[in-house]
């Protein structure tokens, strides 16, 4: 499976944006979906998280109440919904896919996608 994170840029404190993840070579509905963020000088940090099936989410405490992932079945592709940006949300995000639940870490993950970078500043 091969993966593509997009929907990343430039955006104001406050303001929204919505990453994409397409996935090729198999469908997103059979694996668990992870979101993760990796800013300069900082560790990676996995964000939001779904189920097989999207029975379940786990957010970060960070992203809780603003972040929401979610899937399209129908066009194979995971979201990550942001709202209310700050600044230390900027970072490159990732998508992974992976086939343990629960799973928040990046170790747990299979398939990486490349990143989209995501600046938030006035």
């Amino acid at each position: 499976v091969q993966l593509q994170a997009s929907g990343g840029g430039l955006v104001q404190p406050g303001g929204s944006l919505r990453l994409s993840c397409t996935a090729s070579g198999g469908s997103v509905n059979w694996w668990n979906i992870g979101w993760f963020r990796q800013a300069p000088g900082k560790e990676r940090e996995g964000i939001s998280f779904l189920s097989p099936l999207g029975s379940s989410t786990h957010y970060a405490d960070s992203v809780k109440g603003r972040f929401t992932i979610s899937r399209d079945s129908a066009k194979n592709l995971a979201y990550l919904q942001m709202n209310s940006l700050k600044p230390e949300d900027t970072a490159a995000y990732y998508c992974a896919l992976g086939t343990k639940w629960p799973a928040y870490d990046s170790v747990d993950y299979d398939h990486w996608g490349r990143g989209t970078q995501v600046t938030v500043s006035s």
